[in-house]
């Protein structure tokens, strides 16, 4: 009988030894595919970063070119490269002078009772739960901080200015929420 319980003995150990080189294997593709969806994070950010980017900087020379007439030799022509694609924020305007993606932003952070994080502001803009997506809604939370539209009391909680909330409420429908036609609308759209 003691045969058979020794033989069971080394049995598990053989076993708990395969199982703990298992659990290094996984530990380690696990720091491989983590490592591999921040590489794909980034470049995510970066080819849409660029896209609007030259999007943009496309509409800006179409632009120049549209401009009759000659150019004063003093006179500076700007860059499209250089295009400011939030403008700050100042009396008087509208979220309809952002592009799509920030004034979706602003649209669902005045509908907000309180300061929101960028993974429930991309849940309100129905897009896909991806580390990307969320980095790249960050990264637009955080530009419109710089702009003065939005702050940032807590890391990550954004929320609309005083001011901007103020003047994004007295716009056309009266409130926030509120379509030109007085319906309410979704934080979605």
């Amino acid at each position: 009988m003691g045969s058979l319980f020794e033989e069971l003995v080394r049995r598990e150990a053989v076993v708990r030894q395969r199982i703990d080189e298992i659990g290094e294997q996984i530990a380690e593709l696990t720091g491989l595919l983590e490592a591999e969806e921040d590489k794909l994070s980034r470049l995510v950010i970066t080819r849409e970063t660029v896209q609007e980017v030259v999007s943009e900087a496309s509409g800006a020379v179409e632009d120049l070119v549209a401009v009759p007439g000659p150019v004063n030799a003093g006179e500076a022509v700007a860059s499209p490269i250089g295009v400011l694609t939030v403008p700050p924020w100042r009396p008087g305007m509208a979220a309809s002078e952002l592009p799509a993606a920030y004034r979706d932003a602003v649209e669902i952070l005045s509908d907000a009772a309180a300061p929101m994080r960028a993974g429930q502001v991309a849940a309100a803009m129905v897009l896909e739960d991806s580390a990307a997506k969320r980095e790249g809604l960050r990264s637009k939370l955080k530009r419109l901080v710089e702009r003065g539209w939005a702050t940032e009391n807590e890391p990550g909680l954004s929320t609309l200015t005083a001011s901007a909330a103020d003047e994004l409420a007295d716009g056309p429908g009266g409130g926030p929420g509120e379509g030109r036609d007085g319906i309410a609308s979704s934080p979605a759209g």
